[in-house]
């Protein structure tokens, strides 16, 4: 990706140009990252001063399309980007992941007159959704004129504190029924809510990802107006030639999260080189790092990080390649392969973490030691949906020729019917 340079209708973003890439910038804000993830840990989402820098730099819109004051980023340059956030702070890594990602998810398969609205009038966007079902069943009713009136309760709104708008499933329902479609299921859309439509409950008191404000959204009869009901979250058609925006939506979903997870093992494993520099053992008169065990496991840490990151960057060329060469799609055995690599490195991420915190000692129990945050953060990525360890049991089983979960193959998506 060529080094960015800030359009002058994006002016309101950013006083000065990007004269860096991404990646440079987020190294730069290294401090920045840091002291917005000690404020998260506490207030329990990201504060808003760090949001504001966010933005101004560009984090949240590098994955969007040029036409849409993005930089049009390729998947390896947004798991670089990512990756090196959450190694600085996982956290923080995932509030940008989560509204960098749906940012661009929501843009692909957009009207592109409502994108260029909703986009270019205000370039400072973030957006949060997903989720699943709270504590009030959601549901949807038309009204007379074409707008729709949705309510319900969603669960895990990382970012919502931050977002403009927020992506809320339910079905629509007529007479207290389900609609149904022409495929005789219930129509169950991702309804565009503008944050004045919603409230944030306070639900997330969690000790992974502590600071990625994952609450659940309350909608009590939030107004979608009718030019804007069409707009879906799981609709990818390519409106833009950047192959990214052709990556079947379950597999997009899956890639981010690998990321944030190589990234918070990353910055553990760092922190563990750091703690074994000065650390004497209680009643050993050796630092740490002179201990045979503690070159073992960073041995086997950074051997086990590397090959798992390898494998996730090889699979997802391969899907790039697949997609630049003309195919609508990736095929079935590459996608299969690449999710088993999301899968991989989130889970292998964990297990690192988990081998050099037990390897620092007490030292790691500590509530201001790096390695404690990491090992809470690890487990906080390796536990989500699209990258938890059951889905080696589902890959697994095709391997052995049974029917898989078709979104493994890109034969089908969590899609949500018309």
């Amino acid at each position: 990706m060529a080094e960015a340079t800030q359009q002058e209708e994006f002016s309101g973003v950013a006083a000065t140009s990007f004269t860096e890439t991404p990646l440079q910038r987020v190294h730069r804000l290294k401090d920045v990252i840091r002291e917005g993830g000690d404020e998260a840990q506490k207030v329990r989402h990201l504060p808003a001063e760090t949001a504001d820098i966010l933005i101004n730099e560009g984090l949240y819109r590098f994955t969007l399309p040029l036409e849409l004051g993005g930089e049009n980023a390729s998947v390896r340059e947004t798991i670089e980007v990512l990756e090196a956030m959450a190694a600085i702070d996982g956290s923080v890594g995932w509030n940008v992941m989560i509204g960098s990602e749906i940012n661009a998810i929501a843009a692909g398969g957009m009207d592109p007159d409502i994108a260029r609205t909703v986009y270019l009038d205000n370039p400072r966007v973030i957006m949060c959704g997903g989720g699943g079902p709270g504590t009030k069943p959601s549901f949807a009713i038309k009204q007379k004129d074409g707008s729709y009136l949705v309510s319900g309760q969603t669960t895990f709104q990382s970012g919502c504190h931050n977002a403009e708008w927020c992506f809320m499933v339910a079905p629509i329902v007529e007479d207290g029924e389900p609609v149904v479609g022409e495929d005789g299921n219930p129509i169950i859309r991702m309804w565009f809510l503008h944050r004045s439509e919603w409230e944030i409950v306070d639900t997330w008191n969690m000790a992974g990802l502590r600071g990625s404000g994952s609450h659940d959204v309350l909608a009590e009869g939030a107004r979608v107006p009718k030019h804007l009901s069409g707009v879906d979250l799981f609709s990818v058609p390519a409106h833009y030639p950047n192959p990214v925006f052709r990556i079947p939506v379950a597999l997009r979903l899956s890639f981010n999260k690998a990321a944030v997870s190589l990234g918070v093992a990353r910055g553990a494993l760092d922190a563990f080189a750091d703690i074994a520099q000065n650390k004497i053992p209680l009643l050993t008169a050796s630092a740490l790092k002179d201990k045979p065990i503690v070159h073992y496991r960073m041995g086997e840490g950074e051997a086990t990080l590397r090959a798992a990151r390898a494998f996730l960057m090889e699979t997802m060329d391969d899907v790039a390649e697949e997609l630049e060469a003309g195919r609508p799609t990736p095929g079935p055995e590459t996608t299969k392969l690449a999710r088993l690599a999301c899968t991989h490195a989130a889970n292998v991420s964990m297990h690192v973490v988990d081998s050099i915190h037990n390897a620092a000692g007490t030292t790691s129990l500590r509530m201001d030691c790096p390695l404690e945050r990491k090992l809470r953060d690890a487990h906080g990525c390796a536990t989500h949906r699209w990258v938890a360890h059951p889905l080696y049991a589902e890959i697994g089983k095709m391997y052995l020729g049974h029917a898989g979960l078709p979104e493994l193959s890109g034969e089908g998506e969590p899609q949500v019917s018309k």
